[in-house]
């Protein structure tokens, strides 16, 4: 198993990849289309991985990716008497079904935690679903207060 960075080589599997993720918990997007999903998706993958804000991890076993974790750097704003990092927002967490509960997520979780501490990131956070509760805590995350939420009208 390698976990590395994605690269532009990689998107057209990223793709692929947050499709299924999509249907596998709401079937009723299968009948969107996935020309539009694909030109949207290429776009944003294209800027992400250019910006040096966004991180894409990935799992691959023999060449093909088969997990990922999107991570994307939050900039805080500066306060007197101390040095400001930035926090992480994880999202996008994704395993194909036939790979999972083989250690492979904990894996890449290992290796962000590390790369979160060497990089002195203040906090990850993560809204996980209820079924992946379990799979965070066991790798060290904890629940904290839910944020509050403003959605316009």
């Amino acid at each position: 198993m390698n976990i590395r960075l994605a690269e532009a080589k990689d998107i057209s599997r990223l793709i692929k990849m947050r499709w299924d993720f999509t249907i596998e918990h709401d079937e009723s997007k299968k009948n969107a289309s996935f020309t539009d999903f694909e030109k949207e998706c290429q776009s944003f993958l294209e800027s992400a991985l250019n910006s040096g804000r966004w991180f894409i991890w990935v799992a691959e076993e023999n060449g093909k990716v088969v997990s990922h974790i999107y991570i994307e750097l939050i900039q805080k704003v500066p306060r007197p008497g101390r040095i400001t990092y930035p926090f992480a927002y994880m999202t996008n967490v994704y395993t194909v079904p036939e790979f999972r509960n083989r250690g492979i997520g904990s894996n890449m979780l290992s290796v962000i935690n590390k790369w979160i501490k060497e990089n002195k990131y203040e906090f990850v956070i993560v809204w996980p679903s209820d079924e992946s509760i379990n799979y965070y805590k066991k790798n060290g995350y904890v629940h904290c207060t839910e944020p509050m939420e403003y959605f316009p009208s």
